[in-house]
């Protein structure tokens, strides 16, 4: 491995740490001094030492080393855990992420990091001051130390179980004192045996947090830990088996977490664009696939009583099957539980509730909800521009809530779930709302819209105006939201991504944001509809419903052909107006009407025909003909033919663009 690829590796593992130790720090804010918090950040701290060090990375190393100086002493009950102590390990994450950002730009590190070891060290230096006056108390706490036999049972797939047994003693060292294990480690020559290690402890820890460390570690299938006693000294060495059977009534080794900890033994990382160029290859099988069905159709219709057609139909329908096989495989792999994205959440929300001095409790559901990474990277930024907006608007301040009889301590949920082939973000707070009144005077008085606009709008579509450019309701511009560049950067965020947004708002209850998200954005499932004997792929995840309709039923405001759907008025486009494509004469009065939503925004199309729906490949077209406003690429059909693929932001913009079409909706009809 060249030191690009070491490098690769080594920032991947550093977000990982980084985040993990964000999160840690956080519950170590929240639950205090737990001593398996404590050891889990000690631990992070160590690892990134460790990969820092073997990659000449000084100041990170260094900086690690600070903080494991630390968290010894808090370990060892010198140093007790303060806000002090926590925002010193929150500014020692924030280095540490600057360092590796320095790294990743520009492969050295640049920050100096004098002050926060300065920090650091004046802790170690009151821990050292406690040291002296706790020392007989230290004493007591040595004499009532207790005793454990550590049982631990290795992987059968680990390569290195000697090695794997020495990690497991250094961890438990770290613990307290190890008086001896059975087998003896420097007595071990053959290791392909050594599957079970007895560890006798001695350490004022308690068994559970003994547990949950060595659970950690890789390689280690089973851990028990059993009080130790003279009795029990012979039974010390029973099979872990054996063992376990006995005490699994009082201590349940829960199922999931084994298999779990099995499982991390047999991950691997993978490069992205391996992952991307895979995801290339089963588009062109699934093209592929489509054009194997299509031809043995055309020759089933003209050979239908041949045998050998049902044989190229099996062998279609079992190719079919294992292609979106591999397809679901390929696309898992891409796949990343939102936890990593709302991991980043908790630490802003905690820091600015805090500098606005307010109360939020951040509830996060639906973490396993799995979605491609390239979403999970693009919708960071809105979801963090909705969560700030909704602890500097929403949530009021703790007098306001106490007069409005509600609970002192503000919400903020966020909620991820999986609906058929989309993920539906929401970002739910219990704040003061939307004043619908407010957004109207706001929109009028920064000349967003006309006074006389304003005053036929419903109170959902005044709502709607947030989106606006330059639209802001504040009164003050503070550091965190209130400049009027907000809520429409979110959308164009989401509509860059064929997403859907929508606002349900209620003045002194909150606000719920709603977002609606294709799982990849390599393979859709398209549309297909015609126009004359052109045949275009509609993005599925963007189509709202499908309604066919009587020419009566189109009515013009303005210049601009409109329907009503169910109580909603929709503006109206002829695709053939778009593309400046010659129109026929319609041999019916009613036309068939996709009606798309791109963040909150609704617009019916008018199309010639629907063909349905299947799998389509997106490919890219830019490089041949450019950028075509309307059109977002292209994928190839099952007899061979090429589509275009709508986007559905460029056919909004056009739409905009195009004043009036109803006379074309209209006067199309034979």
């Amino acid at each position: 491995m060249d030191r690009s690829e070491m490098m690769g590796v080594f920032l991947a593992e550093a977000e990982e740490l980084l985040q993990l130790l964000e999160m840690e720090i956080l519950n170590l804010e929240q639950q205090g001094d737990a001593p398996h918090i404590i050891q889990n950040i000690f631990r992070i701290a160590h690892t990134l030492k460790g990969s820092s060090a073997a990659m000449g990375f000084e100041e990170m190393k260094q900086l690690t080393h600070e903080m494991e100086n630390v968290l010894d002493q808090i370990r060892h009950q010198l140093l007790p855990v303060t806000q002090q102590v926590v925002d010193i390990l929150f500014q020692c994450l924030d280095q540490l992420n600057r360092l590796k950002r320095e790294i990743e730009q520009d492969g050295v590190t640049k920050t100096n990091i004098d002050s926060i070891v300065q920090q650091l060290r004046q802790l170690e230096t009151e821990a050292e001051g406690n040291r002296e006056s706790d020392s007989q108390l230290l004493e007591q706490k040595k004499q009532k130390a207790k005793k454990w036999i550590c049982k631990v049972r290795l992987s059968d797939q680990c390569e290195m179980k000697l090695p794997r047994a020495h990690v497991v003693l250094q961890q438990l060292m770290k613990w307290g004192t190890v008086i001896s294990s059975e087998p003896d480690l420097d007595s071990v020559s053959d290791e392909t045996n050594l599957h079970e290690i007895s560890y006798i402890v001695k350490t004022d820890a308690d068994a559970d947090d003994l547990r949950h460390a060595l659970r950690q570690l890789m390689d280690v299938d089973e851990v028990e830990v059993v009080p130790f006693s003279t009795d029990s000294l012979t039974d010390a060495f029973l099979s872990l088996t054996d063992a376990h059977k006995e005490e699994e009534p009082e201590h349940p080794l829960p199922t999931q977490v084994r298999k779990e900890e099995r499982k991390s033994g047999h991950t691997i990382r993978v490069d992205v664009e391996h992952l991307d160029s895979i995801m290339n290859l089963v588009g062109e099988l699934v093209i592929d696939q489509t054009r194997i069905a299509q031809v043995g159709n055309l020759l089933r219709d003209r050979y239908a009583a041949d045998e050998t057609i049902d044989d190229l139909e099996r062998i279609s329908n079992h190719f079919s099957r294992i292609i979106g096989e591999i397809q679901e495989s390929v696309m898992k792999t891409r796949m990343l539980p939102v936890e990593r994205l709302f991991n980043r959440f908790p630490r802003m929300v905690r820091d600015l509730a805090r500098s606005l001095n307010k109360d939020v409790d951040l509830l996060l559901e639906g973490k396993e909800t799995e979605l491609d990474r390239t979403v999970i990277e693009e919708i960071s930024d809105p979801l963090l521009h909705l969560i700030r907006n909704a602890i500097d608007h929403g949530i009021e301040e703790v007098g306001v809530r106490k007069k409005r009889g509600k609970p002192l301590k503000g919400t903020i949920k966020i909620r991820a779930a999986q609906q058929e082939n989309q993920v539906v973000l929401t970002v739910e707070d219990d704040g003061a709302g939307i004043s619908a009144e407010r957004v109207k005077e706001s929109a009028i008085r920064k000349q967003l819209i006309a006074a006389q606009d304003a005053e036929k709008m419903s109170e959902q579509e005044l709502i709607q105006l947030i989106f606006l450019p330059g639209f802001s309701t504040a009164q003050t511009v503070s550091d965190i939201s209130g400049r009027g560049v907000g809520m429409d950067i979110v959308r164009n965020h989401i509509e860059k991504l064929n997403g859907l947004i929508d606002v349900q708002t209620r003045p002194g209850e909150g606000t719920k944001f709603t977002i609606k998200l294709p799982l990849t954005l390599a393979i859709l499932r398209g549309l297909l509809i015609k126009l004359q004997e052109t045949t275009f792929a509609l993005p599925m995840n963007s189509v709202i419903e499908i309604v066919r309709i009587s020419t009566k039923e189109i009515y013009s405001i303005k210049g601009q052909a409109v329907v009503k759907i169910r109580d909603k008025i929709l503006p109206l486009i002829a695709l053939h107006d778009l593309f400046r494509m010659p129109c026929g004469k319609r041999k019916t009065a009613n036309v068939f009407i996709v009606v798309v939503g791109l963040a909150d925004k609704r617009l019916g199309l008018v199309v010639d025909d629907l063909l349905g729906s299947q799998e389509i490949v997106v490919k890219s077209i830019g490089s041949y003909i450019g950028q075509v406003e309307g059109i977002s690429g292209a994928t190839i059909l099952g007899d061979g033919s090429v589509a275009l693929i709508l986007d559905v932001t460029g056919l909004f913009k056009l739409a905009h663009n195009l004043r009036s079409s109803q006379s074309h909706v209209m006067d199309d009809v034979g």
